[in-house]
């Protein structure tokens, strides 16, 4: 296992080495222009441009701006925001907490839906339960967030009025009151995640479960009288979860990047919004560390899975 685990990391510093550098040269080369209105500004002056563009490091060539990012980010440093001029760290950390709250939430509760439902569609195959489920699913995973968004502002904040259809980022939690209004905004972002999520976990859990249920092991289990029960959990859903591993371990890095798509509709301040924007105003520093954070994170929790992969079935072996 620790020969398989080493390997796997030398093989993942040149692959995200790789990754930073397609990245950056492409942000580079973009038609963007991080100098904003101050570009066509006719009261700037070239001069200005150009030293505002040297204070940058924009008057530098692109392998070594490549090369001086390269070595600030081994040092644990992300650079400042061309537009903010704050550390790129600290745009990080003020909007982590949001998404995580939102995206965080909405996945775990899409997995704790998914697994059940799925589990109860397989078993009771062709039923009106299954068609009930599998039909819920299709149309969740057919119906798009930002159009389930606004079908949800307009019922429950324009019509109902019970929820704020407009995320409010300055809100601080300081006693009941606030904790509530907190919630009560962050019911639609996260339903419509749910909602999405649910119906795309559901449907995987459920094929896997039905790949199981012809098996030979689990005619036998049941031959030996085992309990329902026992065999589902015991046996057939150990085996189930193996590709179900593999969504879930390449989703969760999607949470760090928040929802781009949800977070626009409900105007909710995460990192998806940071990124959309950031992109938007051609902020390279920003955009590179959301870039190769989320990289990071495809390949710890690809590796996590492999890990996974032995615990879940005894089976799988990992070569030295």
């Amino acid at each position: 296992m620790l020969g398989y685990l080493f390997k796997r990391l030398l093989v993942a510093l040149p692959t995200l080495l790789a990754i930073s550098a397609v990245i950056f040269f492409i942000l580079a080369l973009s038609p963007s222009n991080p100098l904003g209105d101050l570009a066509t500004n006719p009261a700037v002056t070239p001069e200005v441009r150009e030293n505002i563009r040297r204070s940058l490091g924009l008057d530098q060539p692109i392998p070594v701006r490549y090369l001086k990012w390269t070595v600030a980010l081994v040092s644990g440093n992300f650079g400042y925001s061309f537009t903010s001029r704050l550390p790129v760290s600290t745009l990080i950390a003020q909007r982590l907490p949001t998404t995580l709250g939102i995206i965080g939430v909405a996945y775990g509760l899409s997995v704790a839906l998914a697994l059940p439902l799925g589990i109860v569609a397989a078993l009771r195959r062709g039923s009106w339960v299954d068609r009930t489920i599998t039909t819920l699913a299709f149309m969740g995973f057919s119906t798009p967030t930002f159009f389930s968004g606004l079908v949800l502002i307009i019922v429950f904040s324009v019509r109902l009025g019970w929820f704020p259809f407009i995320y409010d980022s300055t809100l601080i939690v300081q006693d009941m009151a606030s904790l509530g209004q907190l919630l009560r905004q962050s019911v639609m972002p996260i339903t419509v995640l749910v909602l999405f999520q649910t119906a795309v976990l559901l449907r995987f859990v459920r094929v896997a479960m039905l790949e199981e249920i012809p098996q030979n092991y689990v005619k036998t289990a049941r031959a030996k009288g085992l309990a329902q029960g026992r065999i589902i959990t015991r046996h057939m859903l150990r085996n189930a979860l193996i590709p179900v591993v593999t969504l879930v371990a390449l989703d969760i890095p999607t949470i760090f990047t928040g929802s781009l798509v949800t977070e626009q509709v409900f105007r909710v301040p995460g990192m998806g919004a940071l990124l959309v924007d950031s992109i938007y105003r051609g902020d390279t520093p920003v955009v590179m560390a959301i870039a190769f954070i989320y990289a990071v994170l495809v390949v710890a929790f690809n590796l996590v899975a492999d890990v996974l992969y032995g615990l879940i079935d005894p089976r799988v072996r990992y070569g030295s």
